[in-house]
């Protein structure tokens, strides 16, 4: 097979989504969508796209894998030698559920401490359960902010910031936990 994937991983990268059979037939130069069908059915077979139940196009895993190829110190140098390990999907490792996360782009600097900063992008999952020590996204007296999950002494919730300079939330009228954060995406 050519460079057909090369141009449909392309095609997914410029527009994160999958190209449809029409955008696949000028893509890769065919003349019909016989050709595209059996393409498409070549790149099924050899795991590297995936159909839905409405027939559309998927990525497979394998389409956004990246090699894990050993580990690099962060303390003390040491000899390091690149060792092919495995791969690792990012969207495995970082989203358990799919259809529950979203990402957020971060404002502000209340959560440096824990290494978030502006412009970051956080992950984060609804119907989560949260528990104390979460960072999670809530809803405190009609206004969205992204803390720690504390409770005190009798046992109510508040809001702690990774910052000294912020002060802890504790909510007055409403409370309500809309997600919880799972990871961080910061791209240098």
């Amino acid at each position: 097979m050519p460079d057909y994937k090369d141009k449909i991983f392309d095609f997914y990268s410029d527009h994160k989504r999958m190209p449809s059979y029409a955008e696949i037939m000028r893509l890769v130069g065919f003349k019909s969508k016989n050709a595209v069908y059996k393409l498409v059915n070549r790149l099924i077979d050899e795991g590297i796209v995936l159909k839905d139940k409405t027939g559309r196009l998927l990525p497979s895993k394998l389409f956004g894998e990246v090699p894990l190829l050993g580990l690099v110190e962060a303390g003390f140098p040491s000899v390091a030698e690149e060792m092919p390990l495995d791969s690792l999907s990012l969207d495995e490792y970082l989203i358990e559920k799919k259809d529950k996360t979203y990402l957020l782009q971060v404002k502000g600097d209340s959560m440096i401490d824990a290494g978030i900063h502006e412009g970051d992008y956080v992950l984060a999952e609804r119907g989560k359960e949260a528990k104390p020590g979460d960072i999670v996204i809530a809803c405190v007296d009609d206004g969205w902010t992204m803390k720690y999950l504390r409770h005190d002494k009798a046992g109510k919730s508040y809001l702690e910031p990774a910052n000294k300079n912020f002060k802890p939330i504790y909510p007055k009228e409403s409370f309500n936990i809309a997600a919880v954060v799972r990871g961080v995406v910061r791209k240098y």
